[in-house]
């Protein structure tokens, strides 16, 4: 069983930044693609960020340019650095690993940004 655990959230002023981090039980080498996603509230889930093993990265327009995706794999933890907060991006943020067979998720981490 795979589990992931986010940590990093918090309350933090707009234009602030924040580390978010995903520790994973497996090795990450072995995960194919790993994500961070927005929960926002009454909004559906959105995938904001992602990187896979070749280290190749996505991210959603309403982040480029502030959000930046990492995985170490000697760590197994993938990082999302956060920067420029905006009131907007508040919400839970939850990461996902996928694999050929399965996707795994954490429970997610809550950030707060005030205006």
């Amino acid at each position: 069983q795979v589990q992931l655990v986010e940590s990093g959230g918090g309350l933090v002023q707009a234009g602030g930044s924040l580390r978010l981090s995903c520790a994973v039980t497996r090795s990450t080498s072995e995960i194919d693609d790993m994500g961070w996603y927005h929960q926002a509230p009454g909004k559906q889930r959105e995938l904001v960020a992602g990187i896979n093993t070749g280290g190749n990265t996505y991210y959603a327009d309403s982040v480029k340019g502030r959000f930046t995706i990492s995985r170490d794999n000697d760590k197994n933890t993938v990082y999302l650095q956060m920067n420029s907060l905006k009131p907007e991006d508040t919400g839970v943020y939850l990461c996902k690993g996928q694999t050929s067979r399965s996707d795994y998720w954490g429970r997610g981490t809550q950030v707060t940004v005030s205006s």
